[in-house]
């Protein structure tokens, strides 16, 4: 069978292209697709969230790096640009470092991750990604190269993330250096000073840096990450609301929802109720899950 899925079902695909408007029902409503890391890359359009930065040209190259189990779900309408997805078997399980990076790439900002692209920058990954996709339409069950072309790609990715995190200032590499502390270590410790100890500054000052950088201090990023992840469970997980209470570390199911209430506006049930009416009323759309 071929795994590079010439299939409308995504049981057996390992990577998935498409240019988005042509991106066919039968992936979107696949319920594999959860399944799959998803690069959406648009090419000359207006982001699809809102953004408060107004120093440059909204419209313009934009990807949309969305992790498995998202909480967001791609709004393709009427869209120029490119799909690109993939599992992680795709990847070498043997190159950590690589698996690493890519996780951070796609979660270092919580349910998806954005990056706005330059000219030089859309170019060069345009012409890896023309390479990918050429591949990619003529290759049968062999994935060798497409699975290197793959990994020049998430490489270049990679490469345009650290820089957009490190390129400034001192402030926004520890706030950097912060969120990949939070995502290796949010479900243990829920505490600020243990975050500025790693980083070596004083809490107050971690505060003030990320107050300035992300308009949020530490013990509220600790929240919003814990409470992505209770989205994300409750989503796409088996399990009753009670066992993600217990697997997010809370002592009992009430007092889990009244944290979640208190950060979201609703009770874990009833997010529940309406990310399922979300699911089957707007399958195609991705907004934002405050919204669901």
């Amino acid at each position: 069978m071929n795994t590079l899925i010439k299939e409308s079902r995504l049981a057996s695909a390992m990577i998935y292209i498409r240019n988005l408007r042509d991106c066919p029902p039968s992936y979107l409503n696949d319920p594999g697709r959860k399944d799959f890391f998803e690069i959406i890359w648009l090419k000359n359009e207006e982001p699809l969230h809102d953004t408060k930065n107004n120093d440059f040209e909204i419209k313009g190259d934009w990807i949309y790096l969305i992790p498995p189990y998202r909480v967001h779900q791609l709004n393709k309408a009427d869209k120029n640009g490119e799909l690109l997805s993939f599992k992680r078997e795709v990847l070498e399980e043997d190159d950590k470092e690589f698996l690493l990076d890519i996780f951070k790439i796609f979660n270092v900002q919580g349910e998806f991750s954005c990056l706005r692209l330059d000219k030089e920058a859309a170019a060069d990954l345009g012409s890896v990604f023309q390479l990918l996709n050429t591949e990619y339409q003529k290759t049968a069950d062999d994935l060798v190269i497409v699975k290197a072309i793959l990994k020049v790609f998430l490489l270049k990715l990679i490469k345009v993330k650290e820089q957009e995190f490190t390129g400034h200032d001192i402030h926004q590499k520890r706030v950097y250096e912060f969120l990949m502390l939070l995502e290796s270590n949010y479900l243990q410790v829920r505490n600020t000073d243990f975050y500025a100890g790693k980083l070596g500054i004083s809490s107050k000052r971690l505060n003030q840096i990320l107050k300035d950088k992300l308009d949020k201090t530490g013990m509220e990023l600790i929240h919003d990450r814990i409470v992505l992840e209770a989205k994300r469970m409750i989503i796409h997980s088996e399990q009753t609301i009670k066992e993600i209470a217990y697997e997010l570390g809370f002592s009992d199911r009430p007092y889990f929802s009244r944290f979640f209430k208190k950060q979201t506006g609703q009770t874990p049930d009833e997010f529940q109720k309406q990310s399922r009416s979300h699911q089957k009323l707007k399958l195609n759309t991705l907004s934002d899950s405050s919204a669901i």
